[in-house]
């Protein structure tokens, strides 16, 4: 195994496990339980399940694997803070759409080459990925994961 391949293993097995601990917490909180702050006057869990699944919806874009599964939960969980938007949609849905994103997205990254994670991702320019090529995709990788963890953190708190 050389230098890239370990790196993006190294990333990626990270990630995997995150969304793997994130998962099981979604799993485990019930459809009333998602409606709980994880800290008074904080985000419900229900609005970070939208919000993850957002976010890593736009990961299709940046990544250059094709379009969003889910632009419309762009205003609602993305521009907008939890409670802006008088209705989102029912737990159900949000949980059937975050399943269904990470299988998509976690099939289409595992068919990436080592060598591509280091290509530059869709929103960085040509001329300053010449200056910074350290905005590549797999950097996407490495702050959508820490994005992860944080609100992993908050989840945890719901218990």
């Amino acid at each position: 195994m050389n230098n890239n391949q370990t790196i993006v293993k190294m990333v990626l097995d990270r990630w995997y496990a995150l969304q793997k601990t994130v998962d099981g917490i979604f799993d485990s909180l019930t459809d009333e339980q998602l409606q709980k702050e994880v800290a008074p006057g904080r985000n419900r869990a229900i609005y970070l399940l939208g919000h993850l699944t957002a976010v890593h919806d736009d990961m299709f874009i940046l990544l250059d694997l094709g379009n969003k599964l889910y632009p419309e939960l762009n205003e609602p969980f993305i521009k907008s803070p939890d409670r802006a938007i008088a209705e989102i949609p029912p737990a159900s849905q949000l949980r059937s759409n975050w399943k269904k994103l990470n299988e998509t997205l976690n099939q289409k990254i595992g068919k990436l080459q080592p060598d591509e994670w280091f290509q530059r991702h869709t929103a960085v320019s040509a001329e300053d990925f010449a200056k910074e090529p350290h905005r590549n995709k797999l950097n996407i990788m490495i702050t959508r994961a820490t994005h992860l963890a944080y609100h992993n953190g908050q989840l945890a708190l719901i218990k």
